[in-house]
């Protein structure tokens, strides 16, 4: 169980960031909370990221947060031959 809303006022906890370009702009992407934002640079999209993250902690029901944050989820790669799974 995670802590509820107004805890995360008072404390630090750390989230996933996937940054990828896209076209002209960098794509922040929170798979934790499912929220992305986006930048010119890297640094900005991570910003912006960091902002948005706070912004939802800072403003939605411990039920929302927990809800999103209670799935199960797994970042790992894999790889394709000819559109076959290796």
């Amino acid at each position: 169980m995670h802590p509820p809303a107004r805890i995360f006022n008072h404390m630090k906890a750390k989230f996933t960031a996937i940054i990828r370009k896209e076209e002209d702009l960098y794509v922040a992407f929170n798979p934790d909370l499912d929220i992305a934002s986006q930048g010119e640079t890297r640094s900005s999209a991570l910003a912006n990221l960091q902002e948005a993250v706070t912004l939802f902690l800072e403003s939605a029901s411990p039920d929302e947060i927990e809800g999103r944050l209670s799935g199960e989820s797994w970042i790992t790669q894999f790889g394709c031959i000819q559109g076959h799974v290796m």
